[in-house]
């Protein structure tokens, strides 16, 4: 799409702003809506009135809020109901969270709900009678916004925006008739940018799943399709190659042991070799460069958990069962709380794609507990089952996996590329917008004769 700029432009005045149309204005959010942070919270008391609760993940998850959405009970006084209460045009914004990056997210709302109000850690803005709430939410999806409202954000556990700031954001403000026309555009567009997003999440889904299939038939029934089979003896596994064994992975390695437990943080370094965690660990994947370091002579100092090319480490806490080979750049360097699977005659690579594949994960998730963190036991790992071939034929499917996977991964990382790119254009094109770097005037075809320029 080929859009035009506007005829004139003058400075802002603002510096991360730049050049704006030259009629537009640069007006702070207090002179164009009512800026209401809530005091609502999600508890019921007696002698309130019951109402419905729009919530922070409402916002968090949702570009509007209407009454499809699932919203808590919960009770509001009248003064509440009458302050915060939900009606079309009104757009509100997450104003409290852990991280700057979580605050000053936004969602429209469209029509108006009676029963519903603005819950706690949120600011319900009411737009002005020349404001169009849609401009304003699309506004706060810009990277102006982002910018402005990371350097006012205040708190250190969290961080948060209070009524002053909310106040004095400065927002690039063109007359309502174009505030119109640029949030009907971007709402066409951002649909249709949208809809392509959804089809690679499908399609990297899809991928993911024939992955896993991939490896869970290669694991469970070989390379060989006319090998006679025999009953595995496990009811939820079926038959497996009759010259295959099922066998502990007690037996698949002579040492199985968890990473340092008590206080890990006390062995991290500024400098020296990998220590890993469980967040470090992908499947099939040990992301080595960005973990956390452990001096040499500390972590020789803890050989039980010292790591060796070949061993295998196992996400035991968060996500459970994922696990990957210790590559050649981690050799000396020591785990956290992981399950450390040292080499054993099998091939680590074919023992890594077997313990990624359903076999060992669904034995995973019957001994895993934790509501917060998933998480299981040592003990329960020792006698999880796993199918096994002789050594030769477990090399043979080691190799053949490799292949497979890697063309699967190379489709999975095109799509999630794809995904990246029309995310970065779909925040691009609403920052343009907005800041009057593009002019959507035509574009947006709206019924009403748009102001000139």
């Amino acid at each position: 799409m080929s859009l035009r700029r506007y005829g004139s432009y003058r400075e802002s005045g603002v510096e991360w702003l730049g050049k704006l149309p030259d009629h537009w204005k640069v007006e702070r959010l207090k002179r164009l809506c009512d800026v209401r942070p809530s005091n609502v919270d999600k508890k019921s008391y007696d002698g309130q009135e019951q109402v419905r609760i729009c919530n922070y993940t409402d916002v968090y998850y949702g570009e509007q809020i209407t009454p499809a959405l699932e919203l808590m009970e919960a009770t509001a006084t009248a003064e509440q109901i009458e302050r915060f209460g939900l009606r079309a045009g009104d757009v509100i914004v997450t104003k409290d969270s852990e991280t700057a990056d979580d605050i000053a997210i936004s969602a429209h709302v469209p029509a108006t709900m009676p029963g519903v109000v603005c819950g706690y850690h949120l600011a319900l803005l009411r737009p002005q009678a020349r404001v169009e709430g849609a401009f304003i939410k699309r506004f706060f999806d810009s990277h102006f916004a982002k910018a402005s409202v990371a350097v006012r954000a205040n708190g250190l556990t969290r961080v948060g925006l209070g009524q002053y700031a909310l106040d004095n954001l400065l927002v690039p403000t063109p007359p309502e008739l174009e505030q119109r026309a640029i949030a009907v555009f971007l709402d066409r567009e951002t649909a249709k940018i949208d809809a392509l997003v959804e089809e690679q999440c499908r399609l990297i889904e899809l991928l993911k799943e024939k992955r896993q299939a991939v490896i869970s038939h290669a694991i469970t029934k070989g390379l060989d399709p006319t090998a006679p089979i025999k009953d595995s003896g496990v009811e939820w596994l079926g038959p497996v190659p009759s010259h295959w064994t099922m066998k502990r992975l007690k037996h698949l390695s002579p040492s199985i042991t968890v990473g340092i437990v008590v206080n890990p943080s006390e062995y991290v370094s500024d400098e020296g070799l990998p220590f890993l965690y469980g967040a470090d660990i992908k499947e099939g994947q040990i992301e080595w460069e960005t973990a956390r370091r452990i001096a040499p002579e500390v972590s020789a100092s803890q050989g039980k958990t010292a790591l060796r090319a070949g061993d295998l480490v196992t996400v035991r806490v968060g996500a459970p069962g994922v696990t990957a080979v210790i590559p050649p750049q981690c050799e000396g360097g020591n785990c956290a709380s992981v399950m450390l699977v040292r080499q054993g005659p099998w091939p680590s690579e074919w023992l890594s794609y077997a313990m990624n594949s359903r076999v060992v994960r669904f034995q995973v998730e019957v001994v895993q507990y934790g509501a917060a963190q998933e998480q299981f036991n040592i003990s329960h790992a020792l006698n999880f089952l796993v199918p096994t071939p002789p050594l030769e034929e477990a090399k043979q499917i080691a190799s053949v996996l490799r292949r497979a996977t890697e063309k699967i991964d190379t489709l999975l990382g095109g799509a999630a590329d794809c995904v990246s790119l029309l995310q970065e254009r779909r925040a691009a094109l609403i920052s343009a917008a907005v800041t009057g770097k593009i002019d959507v005037r035509e574009s947006a075809a709206t019924p009403a004769k748009l102001e000139p320029a």
